[in-house]
């Protein structure tokens, strides 16, 4: 099993989260912008990270390597059995890509009124949440989920993007370290991404 993924992407970042929750060794492949291995280029259309291959299967969304991961890897199961539980995980993890993940983009615009912008969008968005982290140990559940997987990375990131959480935040406080405390988190982090809370 290869894993081609990205030192400081979030979507690379929460595969990795996965992975490591399994303790699923894998080749890991480093991908840099400027210069994609050519595995990469002939086995993904979109020659995006993460990639997963294994054997003949190649995926290139980290949703569906995500799911794939903990359908063959069962244990620990990262997600509920009953269908009603994970319908609502799926629409959880459905919202956090289109409101957090998708102003990450945008906080390192070129623009700074757009990054200004993400970055006050994004802190508003997390302080929302605040009930939601309060309610139990880990995002709507009582045990790591891959909801948890895909929250870690952009919570990680908040300080490098500048974005500080008031003293009132302190169910999300301590969400995140009940988290980044975990050995698989401590595990699944890059060099790169290491340096962002040095």
């Amino acid at each position: 099993m290869t894993l081609f993924s990205k030192a400081d992407d979030v979507w690379s970042h929460r595969t990795r989260i996965v992975l490591a929750e399994k303790g699923i060794h894998v080749e890991a492949i480093d991908v840099d912008d400027g210069n994609l291995p050519e595995d990469l280029l002939d086995l993904n259309p979109y020659h995006s990270v993460p990639t997963l291959v294994d054997r003949d299967l190649v995926l290139y969304d980290s949703r569906v390597i995500m799911e794939y991961l903990d359908e063959r890897f069962p244990h620990p199961p990262l997600m509920p059995v009953d269908p009603v539980a994970r319908a609502q995980f799926r629409l959880a993890l459905y919202r956090i890509e289109r409101d957090w993940y998708g102003l990450v983009g945008q906080i390192n615009d070129p623009d700074k009124k757009v990054g200004v912008k993400a970055r006050k969008v994004l802190r508003d968005s997390v302080l929302a949440s605040a009930d939601v982290f309060q309610a139990k140990p880990f995002f709507l559940s009582d045990e790591f989920s891959l909801v948890d997987a895909t929250i870690a990375p952009v919570l990680w990131r908040l300080a490098l993007w500048e974005i500080d959480l008031p003293p009132q935040a302190q169910a999300i406080t301590r969400y995140m370290n009940l988290v980044f405390s975990r050995p698989a988190f401590r595990h699944s982090l890059s060099r790169v991404e290491q340096d962002m809370r040095a």
